[in-house]
């Protein structure tokens, strides 16, 4: 095990250890979905117009289409031949003298090269009247305005929100090559714990809420979630779940709880004994300093500390990662932002800090400040933070409005 920074045996720096748990990561196989469903996938392959956008000379307003030649001065009067209608094109031609009355995104008529907007003419029967000057070419959308065929609409390797969505799919395609969804299995352990309403009343119940919050952290990144249930502290049922985990195809098998090194922490021995082998164990972080991480003959494993709060900030840190990884999607291992501090913060230790801080937009660069409560149990102060503030390891006393980094927890 590498020593940290502070050159304390056993604490490896948060840098090396994410190094080692991305390290050696490939993307998932593509699968082809419906591009209603892509929403949230990583695409797999590039994605090309099929078709120019839009597929002809179209009109962007009411109005009608006219040749510019015969407007040389107004107002002009001209003779109204026909209509063009969005889906229902004028099957003619306009010759000198003539004009069609058309509407958004009809296809202009062949022979015209403008549309004059309706407020600009008046019409009596068959014949309209232009009354205001417009430009030539003027409300015309161009054949291929928007993109041309063969032209690339989105990169690979990039998630996919609903702005992405639509263009692809008014560049004609029905499907779209991503990545497939990791699968996460979630496992926490403890003979303490209870799902939520079915506690014995004993006071010694803990009511399990890791498993949700890691839950939906992978579902936010496109994974595919599966709640192994509760292991009782027993090395036979530890490694059981473990065992079950592989059988079922998890890409991830992420535990809560068991990390340190007590009697009753398992997991550790367990994934040895089931021939998973630790790269990572013990970091020079807080929270979250027990986390684990090895891979396995078919998984990866990511032991993280059962404290709520050192459970979710190290899977924001290290899970997150991984499962942005092996989708292709490229981002950075820790993205994080510039900021000020809100507050006066004293020097810090060996261990680099990732603190709950609420954060003010009111001017400049966000300011984060630390919330009074940083104890790794306490969710309601988890449930107020805007964004983790980074405190490097031996980070020297800082005034408020000193520079700083932040990750925020909502983009």
């Amino acid at each position: 095990m590498t020593a940290s920074a502070a050159g304390k045996p056993g604490l490896m720096p948060v840098a090396e250890a994410l190094a080692r748990i991305t390290s050696g990561l490939t993307v998932l196989a593509a699968e082809n979905v419906a591009v209603g469903d892509a929403v949230g996938r990583v695409l797999a392959a590039p994605v090309a117009a099929r078709r120019n956008q839009p597929s002809a000379d179209m009109s962007a307003m009411d109005g009608y289409a006219i040749r510019f030649a015969d407007a040389p001065e107004l107002p002009v009067s001209l003779k109204v031949i026909g209509e063009s209608a969005a889906g229902n094109p004028f099957s003619g031609a306009i010759a000198t003298g003539e004009a069609v009355r058309i509407f958004t995104g009809a296809l202009v008529p062949d022979g015209a090269d403008t549309v004059v907007i309706q407020e600009n003419t008046t019409r009596e029967g068959d014949v309209v009247t232009l009354v205001s000057h417009t430009a030539q070419g003027r409300n015309i959308r161009k054949a291929g305005f928007d993109f041309r065929t063969d032209a690339q609409l989105l990169p690979a390797a990039r998630r996919l929100n609903a702005r992405d969505i639509m263009l692809a799919a008014a560049g004609d395609h029905a499907t779209l090559s991503v990545a497939r969804r990791p699968r996460v299995g979630i496992i926490q352990t403890g003979d303490e714990l209870v799902y939520p309403g079915q506690g014995t009343g004993s006071l010694a119940d803990v009511v399990v809420s890791n498993v949700y919050g890691l839950a939906a952290l992978a579902r936010s990144v496109g994974a595919e979630v599966v709640d192994l249930g509760l292991v009782r502290d027993g090395m036979e049922e530890t490694r059981a779940a473990i065992r079950q985990a592989e059988d079922m195809g998890i890409d991830v098998l992420v535990s809560s709880g068991g990390a340190s090194v007590g009697e009753h922490d398992l997991m550790a021995p367990a994934l040895k004994a089931e021939g998973v082998d630790l790269a990572v164990h013990k970091i020079a972080l807080r929270p979250g300093k027990p986390l684990m991480f090895g891979t396995g003959r078919r998984m990866r494993a990511l032991g993280l500390p059962g404290n709520p709060v050192s459970a979710y900030v190290c899977a924001v840190l290290f899970l997150l990662p991984i499962l942005r990884r092996m989708q292709g999607e490229e981002v950075p291992l820790m993205p994080t932002r510039p900021a000020v501090l809100g507050a006066a913060m004293a020097a810090n230790d060996m261990r680099m800090d990732f603190i709950r801080a609420r954060l003010d937009f009111s001017d400049g660069l966000p300011r984060a400040t630390p919330l009074p409560t940083q104890d790794s149990s306490m969710l309601s102060a988890l449930a107020l933070a805007d964004c983790l503030l980074i405190r490097p390891s031996f980070a020297p006393a800082a005034e408020a409005g000193a520079p700083c980094e932040i990750i925020p927890f909502n983009g």
